[in-house]
């Protein structure tokens, strides 16, 4: 998808502080660091961001030479605020690529279409499935590679930190890894992919085949899925189940937040025992490919003390009898560990 090199001006109107809606330009700025040139946020008063400068209009954004400006935002719903259309255009009246990883297309918008044409700009809608997606085909269980998948108690606690920190660590050790990206942060991040949460809900299990199959055509001879949403989940379950079963991974890596007892912090929807959900993993895995849970990923992200998140990480490890620990605070090598006596086994 990506065909040059990007200098990226990231997008992070109102949300430049804020860790969860603010996750897509975050990142990108861990993940491809090298791209991005400034962060642009009008309401802010600080002056960078995570090392990056952070400047208050497009005006004043092109002085470090952007090539290509990122929505780095996720909205409620995925929709613009309606201050953001004047933002769009200024960054297309500039000469900016757009790439958009929200749910509302701005390529199909008439005006900034035309705008676009005429600045002789490019706008890439991140989330758009691509055309031809059908079901799956059985080629999910054929190809050889090692597929493992990120899995959850919640949405946004970390599924996609935790399947691109495990690929680094695997290629560390020499291993052709490859991350499979199913979300529009994944995809800004790898320059591929394919947005499941866009997918018609009959295609999503045939998109993750896909997908896979991609990551293996790639190189790939081990696989890290981004997982999405979360069984527990009573409005995003069925993405899961979708990438469950289109996937068809040997192996799974469950993901919590350190303290969280509810989805969503909703009292209605309590995350039951963390064995007991890895149980529930298990038993949803598509019958041609049972798999297991193999590592749980904690994030100790809100937990301050680092000995405290040392001990959270030690208790949810007897609590489930698997190999536990925080890949981004601690590093992701006792996760791998676990992991390895799978690779080349598929």
């Amino acid at each position: 998808m990506l065909s040059a090199p990007r200098r990226l001006l990231v997008l992070a109107e109102g949300r430049s502080d804020d860790p969860h809606y603010g996750k897509t330009g975050r990142g990108v700025i861990r993940y491809r660091p090298d791209d991005v040139v400034a962060v642009l946020d009008s309401q802010s008063s600080e002056t960078e961001l995570l090392g990056y400068p952070l400047v208050r209009s497009v005006a004043e954004a092109l002085a470090y030479e952007p090539t290509a400006a990122l929505v780095g935002v996720a909205t409620a719903g995925g929709r613009f605020p309606p201050a953001w259309r004047e933002l769009l255009k200024e960054c297309i009246a500039a000469g900016l690529d757009i790439e958009n990883g929200l749910h509302e297309f701005i390529g199909d918008d008439p005006d900034l279409a035309v705008l676009a044409r005429t600045h002789g700009v490019e706008l890439r809608d991140l989330r758009k499935a691509p055309p031809g997606l059908d079901i799956p085909s059985g080629a999910n269980l054929e190809h050889g590679a090692t597929t493992i998948l990120t899995v959850g108690s919640d949405c946004a606690i970390g599924k996609m930190t935790v399947a691109l920190e495990l690929d680094r660590e695997v290629r560390r050790r020499g291993i052709h890894s490859e991350f499979v990206p199913t979300g529009q942060t994944g995809i800004a991040i790898a320059g591929w992919g394919i947005s499941v949460d866009a997918v018609v809900s009959d295609f999503i299990a045939g998109a993750a085949e896909r997908l896979v199959l991609e990551g293996v055509d790639r190189g790939g001879e081990v696989l890290f899925v981004e997982g999405q949403g979360s069984v527990l989940h009573p409005a995003y379950s069925g993405v899961t189940m979708g990438l469950i079963h289109g996937s068809a991974p040997h192996a799974y890596v469950l993901c919590h937040q350190a303290g969280q007892r509810f989805v969503e912090e909703d009292e209605r929807f309590p995350i039951p025992p963390l064995a007991e959900l890895v149980d529930l993993h298990e038993r949803l895995s598509l019958l041609a490919r049972p798999a297991k849970v193999h590592a749980v990923a904690l994030n100790t992200r809100l937990v301050e003390d680092e000995a405290e998140a040392r001990r959270a990480v030690e208790a949810l490890a007897a609590e489930t009898g698997l190999p536990t620990d925080d890949p981004v605070r601690f590093g992701a090598g006792r996760l791998v560990d676990a992991l390895e006596p799978l690779f080349g086994r598929a």
